[in-house]
Parts: C-alpha cells; structure tokens; sequence
C-alpha cells in the first residue's frame, strides 16, 4: 500500500517534541512491512539537506488576496522511505517553526494551508497514494480539503484519510475571515464542521472529515473522549467513536538502549548490571554533586517545566522531599516558576537536588542511564517516551496513571515479583509523595529491585508492533473507502 505521510516535523530535519520523533521512525517502520511510503515536511531554515533535488518547480495554491508558488525538492529515500519538502521561504525560512517567545506566528494559518494544498498537489505529479496520513491541526486541512474542494478530483476518488492525534491542547485557532483568505467555503464554519466557539478551529475539520482518527496511545483515545482532556471536542470524537483508536508510539532502542548508548560513561545489559553503578557517578559529577553517597537512590527528571507535566504537584511536595534520603536531578526548561523553583531548591539543599535549565540531549542519556528512578507525574501525557525510555535503561518510573504513562507501566508487586513501575492515580501532591515514599522504601531491598529493574528492560515498545497497528486501520481506511465509492457508482 502506498502511504503519505504529511507533518509540520520529523527528525533528522525538524524538530520541537515527540511528533519529530513519531514521523521520523514510524515511516521506516512501515515500509519494513512492504508498504511504499512518502513523507511530505515543510522545508524550515532548520532543514539540512544534502544532495536535495527540485521535483516540482512550482506548485500554484491560491489564496483570496494573491497566487502563491511553493516548490517540492526531495532529498531522497532513507529506510525504504522517499522524503519530499514543501519550499517556500517567505513562510517557512525563519528561526523558529512556529513561534517566537512571544508567541505563535501570526500567519501560521496561511503558513500550513498553503503546506497542505502543496502536499496534496504534488502527489498528483510525484504519485497519489491510497492513504494520506496526517499529523496535528497543522497538516489538518488535507482531510478537508479531500472532501470539500478536491471531492470531485477523480485523482483522489478512492484515497483514505487517517488523521493522528498527538495533543488535544495543540488545536490551530483561528479568526472566522481566516477561511475567505485561504479559499475555503463559508459552510465549513457551522457546528458540526471546523465552527469553534466563534472561531475557526483545524483539528476539529480533521475530526469531521478523516475516515479514521487515531491518537498515541489506547488509555488517551479514551480520556480525550471526556470534558477533562477533550479541550472542548469531546463530543465530536465521542459521536465518531467507532472510528477513534489509541496506537502507542514506538521508541528508537538504537537510540536509546544502555547496550550501545554512545553519551553514556558505560554500556551494561540486563545480564550485567555493573555498568549502571558507573553511569550513576558519572550523572552526579555531571550535575556537580560527585561527593554524594552513591548507594543514595537518585530520581530523574527530563521534562518541559509545566503544569501539564506535573510540576504544579512537584512545587507542592518538594521541601517535603528534600528531608528524603534521595538525590533529585531535573533537566529541562519552560514556565520561569518552576525552572527558579529548583534552582532556589538547588541553592537550599545542594547536595540533595540539582538541575540543569537546558535542552541537552547527551545529558538526557546520561539520566536515563544513571538515574534509579525516573519521575513523570503528569496531569495528562497522550503518549510519553521518557518512561519508555527509563524502562529499557533499568531506571524505575515513578508515574501518574494517565494516557500512555499508564498503558506502559506496571504496578510493582514485590511478593509476586511482576511489574515494572510506581503509579498513583488521584492528581494531588500527597498521592505523588506517598508513590515516590513507596519507590524509596522498595530501592533499600536491592535484589527484589533488581528484579524489578530487570522486568522493565525486558519489555518491547519498538515500532514494529505500532507500525503493524496502523497497518491494521489503514486497510480498515482502505475497505471504507471502496464501499463508499461502490456506493457513489450505484447511486450514478
């Protein structure tokens, strides 16, 4: 089966979260399977290209107050997969992929629309494939557009839509005129279409006019489905719920595995342990407490500084923590309160919690790696990779049983031996402090925790099982697709 896949990012040419990841990896994992696969990206100032090829010198998207003329260049096939980049730099050449700090950029509406028009125009040059595949509201527009605009295009008569869910808080607003300017019809701004609240709103266009919607993982497709995480569109992806599935994101163990990790001070297996012992000197002295007792538990954390991600619980109970015999080592930045939380903490109790206010990918090895617990107590987290990651490294996550963090752990059970992690479910502070109190009474009995080490290392998250999930919804998309057009000629 022919699949393209179009996103605003993908590792190795863009990136600003796990969505890079997810485009990066799951296209190779899918044509590991036998499927022909295309994968259309934007082209930012970011995107290193070697060798890059123009495949369509100029593509015509029209807008309400001019033409604009993107090109597509490709740089060529890796892991059986061909990548193509819609080129227009007065939209896609600047510093950042969204935004400044100051926010989003103004017209990043026009920005994606005219990437979805391209994608869908160049693939009636380079070859239609029988299901598109897109990623958040910025590539959102291309289901639409499959069914309003492009409904009579015989190209696209028979070609399936499945539309990924990565976060429901990640939506792409818009002001009402935004559809005049980029040529899309006035009835699309009812209710039951891309009408949000009086603005107009792209990932639920996607959600009215997809085949099939999937998110990250199987607990998330539930919760999003409620007036707690469904961010308002709770009831549209409820009326489709027949046609809404949770596929976890795989991980990369190439990447990510202590076997062959180049960041970190030494490899060590599930059969050797030993290693790790040197990985966790090697954390301290990184973060600069070297001359702290090693046979203390250290706890990890590699995060976004925000609420979503549990630091709100974190400011509550962390003075309280601090009087543990435990090391807490954080590595992240985002909202200023909490990234001075820690460093005032830092300043209070330097031996017993550090941080480093950064993005660093070698130092993110060097906790997973070092760390013996890994703390991640969001208030939601569609899918997560940390734990995953943790898991495979021996570093014990310290969860909240929410979206994919509750899918991947399980609960610890020291007399039967079985589980893989700690989690609480009440969103609260004392929960939280309660879960890390049973975690560091478990870490004093070193060979039922080895035991536990050893049950997390040996789970599999890699892509092949995800891949063949969506295999699985893209022939369901396929068989969709061919009765409705079966049901077209009838009716002609």
């Amino acid at each position: 089966m022919h699949i393209a896949i179009a996103a605003s990012e993908g590792v190795p040419f863009s990136k600003t979260g796990g969505l890079a990841d997810v485009v990066g990896a799951l296209p190779r994992a899918l044509a590991a399977l036998g499927h022909q696969v295309s994968v259309y990206l934007p082209r930012y100032r970011q995107t290193k290209l070697t060798d890059a090829a123009t495949v369509a010198r100029s593509i015509t998207i029209p807008f309400d107050d001019q033409y604009r003329f993107p090109s597509v260049v490709t740089a060529g096939g890796q892991g059986g997969v061909r990548f193509y980049f819609v080129e227009y730099p007065p939209y896609f050449d600047r510093d950042a992929l969204y935004g400044t700090p100051a926010g989003d950029y103004p017209d990043n509406a026009e920005r994606f629309a005219l990437f979805s028009r391209a994608v869908l125009e160049a693939s009636k040059i380079l070859g239609v494939p029988q299901i598109f595949h897109c990623h958040d509201w910025q590539s959102a527009l291309i289901p639409v557009l499959l069914r309003t605009i492009y409904a009579e295009d015989p190209a696209f008569r028979d070609v399936g839509t499945v539309f990924t869910i990565h976060n429901m808080g990640y939506q792409g607003l818009f002001p009402p005129d935004t559809l005049p300017l980029l040529m899309l019809p006035w009835d699309l701004f009812t209710m039951s279409k891309m009408e949000f609240f009086g603005q107009v709103n792209f990932l639920k266009g996607a959600l009215a006019y997809a085949d099939y919607v999937t998110t990250v993982s199987r607990k998330y497709s539930q919760e999003i489905q409620t007036a707690e995480y469904g961010f308002g569109l709770e009831g549209v992806l409820h009326d489709r719920a027949a046609t809404v599935t949770g596929i976890l994101n795989g991980v990369d163990y190439e990447e990510w595995s202590p076997q062959t990790d180049k960041f970190i001070a030494a490899k060590y297996s599930p059969q050797d342990l030993s290693g790790k012992a040197k990985c966790k000197q090697d954390l301290l002295a990184a973060f600069g407490i070297a001359k702290a007792d090693p046979k203390l538990p250290v706890i990890g954390i590699v995060s976004r500084f925000a609420a979503q991600k549990g630091f709100d619980l974190i400011a509550l109970i962390m003075d309280r923590l601090a009087r543990e015999e435990m090391i807490v080592v954080a590595l992240g930045a985002g909202d200023k309160p909490y990234e001075e939380l820690f460093l005032r903490l830092h300043k209070q109790f330097p031996n017993k919690i550090a941080v480093k206010v950064a993005y660093d990918n070698a130092l993110a090895h060097k906790i997973e790696a070092g760390a013996d617990m890994f703390l991640m107590p969001s208030r939601y987290e569609p899918c997560g990779l940390n734990q995953i990651y943790s898991l495979r490294y021996g570093t014990v996550p310290i969860v909240r049983a929410t979206g994919g963090l509750d899918d991947t752990i399980e609960p610890w059970d020291a007399r039967s031996g079985k589980g893989t992690g700690f989690k609480f479910t009440e969103y609260s502070g004392e929960s939280l402090l309660l879960t890390i109190k049973a975690a560091l009474e478990a870490f004093r009995d070193q060979t039922s925790w080895q035991v536990l080490m050893r049950n997390g290392m040996g789970k599999d998250f890699s892509w092949n099982a995800s891949a063949r999930e969506y295999g699985k919804v893209f022939d369901k998309v396929r068989q969709m697709r061919g009765a409705a057009t079966a049901s077209e000629k009838v009716l002609v």
